[in-house]
């Protein structure tokens, strides 16, 4: 979780949001990590649904 602990600490004092509490910092790392993984499954669907296209044909 530490890289995604630098990405949203990044983030933060890019905007100048307050700082938040660890806690916080956790949650917000998490919902990242989900975000991330949410995308890389839409992309992978995605490329999957092109492969048996292209196979089919």
């Amino acid at each position: 979780m530490k890289p995604l602990l630098l990405l949203a600490n990044a983030f933060i004092n890019t905007f100048g949001i307050t700082q938040p509490t660890e806690a916080a910092a956790k949650r917000a790392s998490q919902f990242i990590a989900v975000l991330i993984g949410l995308v890389l499954l839409v992309f992978l669907g995605v490329a999957g649904v092109g492969v048996y296209i292209l196979m089919r044909h």
